[in-house]
């Protein structure tokens, strides 16, 4: 049987994967629709998954996705997260979803996505929240 993981901790870890998932489809959106722009229309939902995840066009946003896996099995794990566990795993979301025109390929293509897509500067926004609400469920 599962030891229980603290309540507080939980809801912790479930808004941030929330907030992730949300930026996550956010993001996805924007690149959809930069890549219509400029390669070629997305016809079918296979073809889009195909390239989501096999075209270096969206490989960027693999780092956020792993990132997303790593907090749900956090979530599963037979050993229940902590709250220092939950402390780390926020600090590194804030880490990597912080756009930099100069900075590591994900956070160079975030920057880009939040300069030509307001849906990207709005979905950051919403994420910036959950990162203010969650410094205060300690």
């Amino acid at each position: 049987m599962k030891n229980a993981m603290p309540d507080r901790v939980r809801e912790r870890l479930t808004e941030l994967r929330d907030g992730l998932l949300k930026l996550h489809k956010a993001l996805l959106d924007s690149e959809r629709a930069a890549y219509e722009r400029d390669v070629e229309r997305i016809s079918t939902t296979g073809q889009y998954l195909n390239l989501v995840l096999n075209d270096p066009w969206f490989g960027w946003l693999r780092e956020l996705s792993q990132f997303i896996v790593l907090v749900d099995e956090t979530l599963d794990f037979e050993d229940p997260a902590t709250a220092s566990d939950a402390d780390r795993l926020i600090a590194r979301a804030r880490e990597l979803v912080s756009p930099s025109e100069n900075g590591a390929v994900f956070a160079r293509r975030y920057f880009e996505a939040m300069q030509r897509d307001p849906g990207a500067v709005l979905a950051h926004r919403d994420m910036i929240r959950v990162f203010a609400a969650l410094a205060t469920m300690t």
